[in-house]
């Protein structure tokens, strides 16, 4: 007998099973420990940064070699995104998060063996590694419990996880980095990580929602399109990355990380030296972003979904925000290096680095408008390789520019130049390229 029972299918009066019955009480418990994974997710990842200071210090490292450290976190990030992609089919949700999560915790107890750089560049390259899949495999086990009309708001607090995982690292590793020593912060992450794997394994479940009913064909699944529409079992993959809809959701994304990397990398130490605030200012700053960018997933992704529902095309609802957001969040990392007063910049600093957040829940629903529900988890994983890329370019990158310039401020300036220029071409693209309908249409075409 099978140890994860699903919901009973529906048969619809021709005899066809129908969409299976939504499991409320299930979904949120699976949407309440997603969450929590990706705010462990989103520790993890903002810890080196957090710790910058002390690290550089106490290993007597340039910016150079702290942000090549900190672009080996990417080696293979972007390759296991991509490789568990196309496994997401053949394995189970549930095995998949708890052994990530369970890496996750291996991945931080280097360090605390050997305190140098290569035990420092191990660990992050193995936790990379690890995290690679994460969005994009816990977004594709969200989707198998919720039926099409109602992922907006899981989707929101799925990825507004991130968020929290910045609003509460923040404060509480900076705490134990002050108070124990930055030691300390990985190894609570490594215990909490373990905490998590325990858990999920015997609460975590695969949902029913992941494959079409007969009649309404794997095309629309996840698409917000209309009930009832048809379409093919699979696409050549070849015909999914080269679609205008793809190519938007790729380029929003790799815009919106551009900035995410560079806050988690260098906005912790460029608020500590620059504006020269205390580290519990500086937390309390990066608190208040990442509270900015949970409000507007919260607020974003409901109104998505209710507008969809409404018959407003989802170019309009899904596909112009999120380039839009990525466009404007670049206008204001070009401008906040040269305002003067300090709230005013603290305003810009918060949109630059909060705002382009509602692109991450867009760009996969918008990839998943046009992708069979049997290859939306191969398709995650390769919008999330290359989208998440600037991982393993602007760390390092910004490190070089600190070391060259004739002054770090000047370094931080020409950094966030880049990272604005990159931002609002990405956004531009994203926002002429997104048609959903269109993109589908061609799609199911080409494939009968």
């Amino acid at each position: 007998m099978s140890s994860q029972p699903s919901p009973p299918l529906v048969l619809d009066g021709s005899g066809d099973p129908g969409p299976p019955a939504f499991d409320r009480r299930r979904a949120w418990l699976v949407t309440a420990m997603i969450v929590t994974f990706m705010i462990i997710n989103f520790a993890d990842k903002s810890v080196l940064g957090l710790a910058a200071d002390p690290i550089m210090e106490e290993l007597d490292i340039s910016h150079s070699a702290y942000g090549l450290i900190s672009s080996s976190y990417s080696i293979l990030f972007s390759l296991s995104g991509l490789v568990v992609g196309f496994f997401a089919a053949r394995i189970s949700s549930r095995v998949l998060l708890f052994v990530m999560c369970l890496v996750w915790g291996v991945a931080q107890l280097p360090v605390l063996i050997v305190a140098a750089v290569p035990a420092l560049v191990a660990g992050r390259v193995l936790l990379g590694a690890a995290e690679g899949p994460a969005t994009p495999m816990s977004m594709h086990a969200l989707y198998k419990w919720f039926p099409v009309g109602r992922r907006g708001l899981p989707s929101a607090l799925q990825i507004g996880g991130a968020a929290l995982g910045t609003l509460v690292a923040a404060p509480v590793v900076t705490w134990l980095i002050t108070g124990f020593g930055w030691r300390a912060a990985f190894v609570a992450l490594a215990l909490t990580s373990l905490t998590w794997s325990v858990v999920w394994w015997f609460v975590g479940r695969d949902g029913p929602h992941d494959q079409p009913s007969a009649r309404v064909r794997a095309g629309t699944a996840g698409s917000g399109g209309p009930a009832g529409a048809t379409g093919p079992d699979r696409v050549p993959y070849r015909r999914l990355l080269l679609s205008g809809t793809v190519i938007g959701s790729v380029t929003s994304a790799f815009g919106a990380s551009w900035a995410m990397t560079l806050s988690q990398a260098w906005l912790p130490s460029y608020l500590r030296n620059e504006l020269t605030m205390s580290p519990g200012t500086a937390a309390a700053v990066l608190s208040a972003v990442a509270a900015l960018s949970f409000v507007l997933l919260l607020a974003l992704s409901p109104a998505v979904d209710r507008l969809t529902r409404r018959g407003l095309s989802l170019r309009l609802s899904i596909g112009a925000p999120q380039g839009v957001a990525v466009m404007c969040a670049g206008a204001a990392m070009a401008v906040f290096p040269f305002v003067g007063p300090l709230p005013v910049r603290l305003a810009l600093i918060a949109v630059a680095f909060a705002v382009h957040s509602i692109a991450f829940p867009l760009h996969y629903m918008t990839a998943a408008a046009v992708v069979p529900a049997s290859q939306r988890g191969a398709l995650f994983g390769i919008v999330a390789a290359t989208g998440t890329l600037p991982g393993l370019l602007a760390p390092s990158l910004t490190g070089r520019l600190l070391d060259s310039a004739s002054s770090t401020g000047a370094g931080y300036t020409q950094s966030f130049a880049v990272a604005a220029a990159v931002m609002i071409v990405c956004g531009a693209v994203s926002v002429c390229c997104i048609r959903p309908a269109r993109d589908a249409a061609r799609l199911g075409a080409a494939a009968r």
